[in-house]
């Protein structure tokens, strides 16, 4: 049975903070390897301490509070990130809101007062570049320096490197841009997914045969626009498919729209809420000449699909329930 997982807020009373509990720190942008290196070591502290251990996170993402202007693409909401927290055996997270008041609190006021005085902790365990504090100031370093007199450890985890790169959100992201899914997915350690709610389209793929289940995903998505094979999650049930992310050259070109095509299936999903996971990158989004070539298309698309997920029958994010 899967722990029990609670998130904490500014707003929860001291009274209901788990005193004493070990925090893995950092933004935690889709839960990479990287990031999965600093929950374990936070695990294992908190095995040895016989201490709980938890995420400490900000929402929003920091990136949003100092370039508001600018469009971020985010791997992970708030809530697809507590999902994957929950997933890693944590017993639960600190969401610290990121705004004025945050990013003008010094790094030593952030770990007397946050990090011992409010939540008590035990230990900490960070990877080796996260920051905190008014202009960047808290440091690793800075934790290990202070950590004998505070009277907590403190693990800093190297960066986790695949092919001698390090795993980074940024190059989560650059990958997921150029279509390179299976990239992603190493160092994600589980294929990237999104959540959205299922919506009205224009209903052509019912004419073509391929009805489709379609999401629209955040104006900020940077996923390369294209044709995948994907599995999609509906609570405990799965399904495989094959879908379409991008404008529609052949009919519209219009606002990138996620249609989601599900083998052998049936029913009614308009309103419901579905995970896709993208499991491959099958080609790019083409323009047709005639329904007749794209339905060619489509078949052979399918067909793809149905053999890049058949070679990866457990590809899927682990997900948690968060209380």
């Amino acid at each position: 049975m899967a722990p029990h997982f609670t998130v904490i807020r500014d707003t929860t009373p001291d009274s209901a903070i788990p005193r004493g509990a070990v925090v893995a720190m950092g933004n935690f942008d889709g839960v990479h390897l990287g990031h999965r290196a600093v929950i374990a070591a936070a695990l294992e502290m908190g095995r040895a301490h016989g201490r709980p251990a938890l995420a400490l996170t900000f929402e929003p993402h920091p990136r949003r509070f100092f370039s508001p202007n600018t469009p971020q693409f985010r791997l992970t909401d708030e809530p697809a990130k507590l999902r994957l927290l929950a997933g890693t055996g944590l017993a639960g997270a600190v969401v610290m809101t990121f705004d004025k008041a945050r990013a003008g609190t010094s790094a030593q006021d952030f770990i007397h007062h946050d990090l011992i005085r409010r939540l008590g902790v035990s230990g900490i365990a960070v990877g080796y570049d996260f920051h905190f504090g008014k202009g960047r100031v808290g440091s690793p370093s800075l934790l290990v320096n202070e950590a004998p007199r505070l009277g907590i450890e403190v693990d800093v985890q190297p960066h986790v490197d695949i092919d001698e790169r390090p795993v980074s959100s940024s190059a989560i992201r650059i990958a997921l841009a150029e279509g390179q899914v299976d990239e992603a997915t190493t160092m994600l350690g589980a294929p990237w997914f999104i959540t959205g709610e299922v919506i009205h389209g224009e209903k052509r793929g019912r004419d073509l045969g391929y009805p489709t289940a379609n999401i629209r995903l955040d104006a900020n998505c940077g996923l390369k626009h294209g044709i995948y094979a994907v599995r999609v999650g509906r609570g405990g049930e799965r399904l495989d498919g094959v879908a379409s992310f991008g404008r529609r050259p052949t009919f519209d070109n219009g606002a990138p729209l996620l249609e989601i095509f599900l083998f052998d299936f049936k029913g009614d999903l308009y309103g419901q809420a579905l995970d896709c996971a993208f499991v491959g990158f099958i080609r790019e989004e083409l323009k047709f000449d005639s329904l007749e070539a794209l339905i060619r298309q489509m078949d052979d698309d399918s067909a793809r699909a149905r053999a890049m997920l058949a070679a990866a029958p457990d590809a899927f994010p682990k997900l948690g329930a968060i209380d």
